[in-house]
Formats: C-alpha cells, structure tokens, sequence
C-alpha cells in the first residue's frame, strides 16, 4: 500500500500536502462491528461540549478502605503498555491491581493477560474493547494506544467516571488537543488525569525550571531543543488488512502517531514550553525523508524555528534516523546564564540539568529521566486517587502537542505558520484505511 502518491525522490513534495491527502472520513466498527461511527463526528461533537454520556460519578477509593486495592485497566497492550504495567506493579503493586486489558491485537492482548493474571473474561480485542474496560468497575485506566485514539479514548473514560493515566502526545491533531482541554475541564475535582511526561516530575529538572523562574539565567533570548534519535523498520504485517497494517505500524505512520515531530518531539518540546512559560505565536520549518527509507515514508527529520512572542526563539531538531548519538531535551540561553535540561536513561542520551553563568547551578551530570519521571508519576497517581487531591495535566499537554503540531505544519508548507493560524483552521487528520 502506498501511504503517499509520491512524485520526487524522497517523497517530500507529496509530503508537503500532507494536510490536504488525509483529510477524510474513517469508518469505525461499533461493539456490534456493523455500526459505524467517525473520529471526525467524535471531535466535532466534544468540540462544542456536547457528548452524549454524563459524567458519573467514580468508583473512587477516595475514603474507602486503606487495604482496598485501586483496580485499573489498559488499553494499549503494546511495548509502553507493557512497560508501564510492570512500573505501576513495581511502584505501588501492593495498593494498585490490573485487572483488565484491551488491544486492537489478539496476540499483544494475550502477553498483557500472561504478564499480569489478567482474565480471558476481562480482556477484550478489536476497535472498541476499551468500552467494556469503562463499562466495568474499575476505578481507572492506563491508555497506551496510538496517539490517534488518546482524545476519544480519555473523553470516554473521563465520562464513565474513570481516573486517567495518560500517554504523550495527547493528541495528533487541533482538533485533538482541543478536545483533551475540554475533557480536562470536566475531569477537574472529580477524577485524576495525568498525562506522562516524565521530565516534569524529575527533581533536578523541577529545580532547575524553579531556578530559571527566579532569574538564575536572566532574560531569554534563544535556544536549541534536542530529539535525536534511531529508528527500527516496521514489524512484520503479512497477511493484514491494509488498515490493520498501518495500526500495527502506527509509530511510523504520520496520521497515527502525528509523525516523529509530534510523537516523539513532544517530550522536548513540553520542556522548552515549562522552560520559557508559554507556548509559541508561531513557526516556520522544514524536514524530509532522507536517511529511513525502510519504514513508511513519514519524514526522519524536521528542523523547525519558534517564535515565543517578543521573547526567545528556539530552534528545533527533530531526527529518527541516528547512530550512535542519542539526545532529547533543551539547551536555553539567557542574559545571566544558559540552562542545560537533558532528558536521559540509563542507556541512552547525553548531557547535563544544570545552569552555568553568573547564578550557576551544578545539577547532575546525569538524570535518569526515564524511570525517575514514571516512578513518580506512579506514587503520584495513585496518592492523588487515594486522597482526593487530583492532578490535572490536560492544558500544558494539550498546548505542548499543539507546539509540536504548529512545527509540523510550519515544516510541510516551509512557511511561517502562527498559532492562530492553526486553531482556525481546525484541521482533522483521518486515516482512509478502515480498521
């Protein structure tokens, strides 16, 4: 299948025209799989706040027994499913159980069911198995599906009463992220919704925004902002329906993950954003598909300049095509002093949290972003369950998507795109392949 009707060598004039190819109706299969139901109709309705469930009230823990375990679904039984699974259980396993599990695949389905003593009755395949999670007594939900599916997937679960953990980007699309501010505006005070952003919730990068906050680097003036990072081919898809394919694919498909600039990206983005204290007025970019020619023809580079009003311009570089260097985080330079804010793991990326200049700060050399940011963000979730105080990320992570959406088109069209620009026009991302 081809995903672009290209007409040059890497694709990057059809790429370009991005926003006009994949403006169009998907069909989805309702529980009876006849029935047929469009993400565009989804976003147009939360759009204007009109849903069509009210909202519950949770099964919340909040008050009930101390020995009484949170009982949580996931929907998403992929690679991060997994892995935040094995955190909640690692982290706070003995006041959390996981009790059920959805997944588009069967065979993805079955590792979550063998991993956590999930049972057949309470795993559920294909498009909409999410509902029969939400339809049950569980008291929240972890969603890990494709970012494509993150705005309908958190509206339902806010709707059934449900606490929501959250993955990054929220959303591919405006539309998208306008649809998570309204459904952070009816989680608020009734159930928690966290979004994983690992970096916001690691000691030194707090301490260092803290620092930035009180004047430790002056005045901003500009910067750079890091993802550089590999990329494997896509997994094997034989015998798949051209739909089924792309889902399967979805880390390298531009309308399922939003492309590298928005799935990935994002994570750096959200930290320059914490950094200055706003959002961007406006972009411009560039990018293309050079060096990853065996996974889909989703662009492996963008380089993107933002504007933040009269204050800093950053510059973006947004690579999944790297060996051997490996980089994720922000480098911001201020009249008094630069702040370095490096995202890493244990195994991958470079650089420092720190503030050199008149007001230095030595940080760490090394912050383990990767597991120090879920680890808290585990005790985090199921404190704000057990006493009532619930977070609420959905604005800052709905305005960092949307930074990293702004790049996206400021890239593809190669000219100056503002903020505004992109709220009116409104633009919905669909896939034409049916599921």
């Amino acid at each position: 299948m081809k995903m672009f009707p290209l007409n040059d060598a890497d694709g990057t004039s059809a790429l370009r025209n991005f926003h006009t190819i994949f403006i169009s109706q998907r069909r989805m299969a309702m529980n009876n799989e006849s029935q047929i139901d469009t993400r565009r109709s989804f976003l147009k309705t939360t759009a204007i706040g009109a849903t069509s469930v009210m909202l519950l009230s949770p099964k919340s823990v909040f008050g009930s027994s101390a020995n009484s375990k949170i009982e949580l679904g996931i929907i998403g039984c992929g690679g991060r499913g997994r892995f935040i699974g094995k955190k909640l259980i690692t982290n706070v396993g003995d006041d959390i159980a996981l009790v059920s599990a959805h997944d588009y695949f069967r065979d993805r389905l079955e590792i979550v069911q063998n991993m956590f003593d999930i049972p057949e009755s309470r795993s559920y395949g294909g498009l909409q198995g999410y509902r029969e999670i939400l339809q049950s007594n569980v008291d929240g939900v972890i969603i890990e599906s494709p970012p494509y599916f993150h705005p309908e997937h958190a509206a339902a679960a806010v709707e059934a009463g449900k606490h929501v953990w959250l993955a990054k980007p929220v959303a591919i699309d405006v539309p998208g992220c306008t649809s998570i501010k309204e459904t952070g505006k009816k989680a608020e005070g009734k159930v928690a919704f966290l979004v994983d952003f690992q970096s916001r919730n690691s000691p030194f990068f707090v301490e260092a925004v803290k620092r930035v906050r009180e004047g430790a680097i002056g005045e901003m003036i500009s910067g750079q902002v890091f993802n550089q990072f590999p990329c494997g081919g896509n997994p094997d898809t034989t015998g798949m329906s051209p739909g089924a394919a792309r889902l399967r694919c979805w880390v390298t498909d531009p309308v399922l993950s939003g492309a590298c600039i928005v799935e990935q990206a994002v994570h750096a983005m959200d930290i320059a954003n914490w950094i200055v204290g706003s959002h961007p007025t406006k972009a411009f970019g560039t990018g293309g598909l050079k060096a990853r020619l065996n996974a889909g023809k989703m662009w492996d580079h963008f380089l993107v300049t933002y504007w933040y009003g009269d204050g800093p311009k950053l510059s973006l570089n947004c690579s999944q095509f790297m060996r051997g260097y490996e980089d994720l985080g922000a480098r911001i330079y201020g009249k008094l002093g630069v702040i370095d804010a490096h995202y890493r793991a244990v195994d991958w990326g470079n650089g420092p949290v720190k503030i050199t200049g008149d007001n230095a700060w030595a940080g760490t050399e090394f912050d383990n972003t990767w597991d120090i940011g879920v680890d808290n963000n585990c005790r985090d979730f199921v404190k704000a369950i057990r006493s009532g105080n619930y977070m609420n990320h959905a604005d800052y992570s709905a305005d960092s998507t949307m930074t990293s959406i702004l790049g996206r088109t400021a890239a593809y069209r190669e000219s100056v795109v503002t903020w505004d620009e992109i709220l009116k026009e409104n633009e919905i991302l669909e896939m034409k392949d049916e599921l």
